[in-house]
């Protein structure tokens, strides 16, 4: 553990003065390169001057290695909690706390082996949904290369399974502060993937197979077989990008690690209580499907997603969970959320403004884990916030929750007030 320290800071303390590359998944995409500005266009000044970054950064010039080094930093969270008597009796008291939510340090480039192949490694402190409970760990261990243009591109390694925008997505790129879905998916999972951009990037497609058992205590046998597609289309998209319309469909296979399915989530706050928890269901696997859409005019967005779970147990019955979400946001000024065409999903406000870009957001939301005789639960809320992209790379917001807890007879009231520091490079 302590070597494992020691490296992740040396990595970082590289990656603050001297970076040279950003969070993949917050990459700026190719159709909005013109719209992000230098670090001396705005009033809040820069954690580290762009010009200054990249002096670790290697690539010779016969181009057979290179490395490049990012830092994700969800600074600072701090997390108030207002519950009435029912919700203290559902789930205890959830003590108001600050969280130093999440460190992502990485390196990425390529190689050549045969053929050429792009690699990515992430260590990440305090990262969403660690099946570890240690600090540190391993966020993604992944080589790819390109098959050639109908193939797309083979990835191998530790990854995101292609399923729920909320999780493809990066969380630093969301309007939303936090996912709500997360009882549906996982953060990530051992496996190979094939993936592409397809009709003149109007569409993406995105396969893969999944197993745990080499990052869990398990046989092969008992890791639990995933399986995950999703397509995405992209049937609008007007002048510059400003204007577009995202629509995707999604179905996983959840395989129950030693023939044990569950699911649980938070009321969109990461330091909270399991509020909806289905327990340990014996059952072999269970089939996820979903659906996404996602509506960008100029300023304006409307996010929905859906996702529906048909669990195969071993108990009677066969019993169904769901969840969804819809979320609307405005950009006072003007500015649109890029959509990155090769990944179908939109990304990171680039502000045009000397100080930066106020997005309001609102959102509803509802998550059921109840049904044949299993009583998980039924998380439904309110939640509202102001996100402030200060620059490039750096974001101040501020978020309120009203949540409803259906569960054990009673109903619950839990109010939350969220704030965050947010800075990627």
């Amino acid at each position: 553990m302590k070597r494992h320290i020691v490296l992740a800071v040396a990595l970082a303390a590289g990656s603050v003065g001297i970076a040279g590359a950003q969070s993949v998944e917050s990459d700026v995409p190719p159709e909005a390169v013109h719209l992000a500005k230098d670090s001396s266009a705005y009033a809040v000044p820069a954690v580290v001057q762009d010009e200054s970054l990249g002096q670790l950064n290697y690539e010779p010039e016969h181009d057979r290695f290179s490395i490049k080094f990012g830092l994700a930093l969800l600074a600072g969270d701090y997390t108030s909690f207002e519950q009435d008597a029912p919700s203290y009796a559902q789930v205890g008291n959830q003590t108001d706390e600050f969280e130093a939510r999440s460190l992502r340090v990485m390196a990425r480039g390529h190689f050549e082996l045969w053929r050429k192949w792009n690699y990515v490694a992430s260590y990440e402190y305090k990262g969403f949904d660690q099946s570890s409970s240690a600090d540190w760990n391993v966020t993604d261990l992944k080589v790819s290369t390109e098959l050639g243009p109908r193939l797309g591109k083979l990835t191998l390694g530790k990854m995101k399974q292609p399923y729920s925008y909320e999780m493809v997505g990066d969380a630093a790129n969301l309007v939303q502060h936090e996912r709500l879905l997360s009882p549906f998916f996982t953060s990530r999972s051992v496996g190979v993937q094939l993936s592409n951009a397809v009709l003149d990037e109007r569409a993406t497609w995105a396969v893969g197979v999944y197993n745990d058992w080499l990052t869990k205590d398990t046989s092969f046998a008992d890791g639990g077989k995933d399986f995950a597609a999703r397509l995405t289309a992209l049937p609008v998209w007007q002048g510059d990008g400003d204007t577009y319309l995202h629509l995707a469909a999604a179905v996983r296979r959840y395989g129950g690690a030693e023939d044990t399915l569950r699911y649980r989530g938070r009321p969109a706050s990461n330091v909270a209580d399991y509020y909806v928890d289905s327990g340990n269901i014996p059952g072999d696997h269970a089939w996820h499907s979903g659906l996404e859409a996602l509506l960008n005019v100029r300023g304006w967005s409307l996010l929905a997603e859906y996702v529906r779970a048909d669990l195969s147990t071993h108990a009677s019955g066969s019993p169904s969970f769901d969840g969804y979400y819809v979320t609307a946001g405005w950009v006072l000024s003007g500015e649109h959320r890029p959509y990155d065409r090769k990944a179908g999903y939109a990304r990171r406000i680039l502000p045009q403004g000397r100080w930066g870009a106020v997005e309001l957001l609102a959102r509803y939301g509802r998550v059921d884990l109840r049904d044949h005789g299993i009583d998980g639960g039924v998380m439904d809320g309110w939640w509202t916030g102001v996100n402030w992209w200060a620059t490039n790379r750096f974001k101040a917001s501020i978020g309120y929750g009203d949540i409803d807890l259906d569960k054990n007879g009673l109903v619950g009231n839990t109010k939350t007030l969220l704030s965050r520091v947010q800075w990627i490079y």
